[in-house]
């Protein structure tokens, strides 16, 4: 189903490493070698690795299930929103907000409100009140706006998450296993691969390398998800 070149991994510095000094003994396995006091990453496993993740996701984008992707460093945010919105699945790119799997339904009022908020706005609502309490309603929204926005319209529990860097998002990792979320995540060599369902053995810190391999991965989703789509056009017709 999937074509990878270990060049184009190559290229994007896919097989970089961290250096020796911070490596995660689970990681063993996915190492090449030692070069400059830098661990290289198997990038035959690596592709291995990437297309089991990518058969697992483009299986339940065809059975029409939520997937969230996450991803909060720098290096991450524009890449995880791109690929998000271009095949139309929530994400989190700012802050992780406590509890937004594990006390889903709280964390679902204050969506609600947002959306409330977004609402009344638009009806032009707020010119019927003070200034004030425009001032403070517009502060609230931001702040909503800021750790809820890009899941506005999670109402169910994600049936996956893709999460970029499982050290850096280490509380989603946390959340999703507390749930029994499946989780694919990209795992550098500073990384514990075995607590998570699919790693994907790579660089989580070069934006080419998060690119590939997030490209590789909507394009699986999307895949999935144009099947879904016909599938259901069929039945309804």
């Amino acid at each position: 189903m999937y074509k990878l070149k270990v060049s184009n991994f190559l290229k994007d510095g896919v097989h970089f490493g961290h250096s020796i000094s911070k490596l995660n003994t689970k990681m063993k396995p996915y190492i090449l070698m030692k070069n400059k006091g830098i661990h290289i990453i198997d990038l035959y496993k690596t592709i291995k690795k990437l297309c089991l993740s990518c058969n697992y996701l483009n299986k339940i984008a065809t059975s029409g299930k939520v997937i969230l992707f996450v991803g909060t460093k720098r290096q991450a945010k524009n890449i995880i929103a791109y690929y998000a919105q271009k095949i139309n699945m929530p994400y989190i790119n700012e802050r992780w907000m406590g509890g937004l799997l594990t006390n889903f339904s709280t964390i679902q009022k204050s969506i609600d409100k947002m959306n409330v908020i977004e609402k009344n706005k638009s009806l032009g609502l707020y010119n019927l009140i003070s200034k004030k309490e425009r001032l403070l309603i517009s502060r609230v929204h931001s702040k909503l706006k800021k750790n809820l926005g890009t899941v506005s319209q999670l109402q169910v529990l994600p049936d996956c998450i893709i999460i970029v860097d499982i050290n850096k998002d280490k509380p989603a990792v946390n959340e999703a296993l507390k749930l029994g979320i499946p989780i694919v995540g990209i795992a550098d060599t500073n990384s514990n691969p075995d607590q998570i369902n699919f790693p994907i053995p790579g660089n989580d810190d070069n934006s080419k390398s998060i690119n590939l391999i997030l490209y590789y991965i909507s394009n699986a989703i999307e895949l999935g998800i144009d099947l879904y789509l016909k599938n259901k056009n069929q039945i309804q017709s």
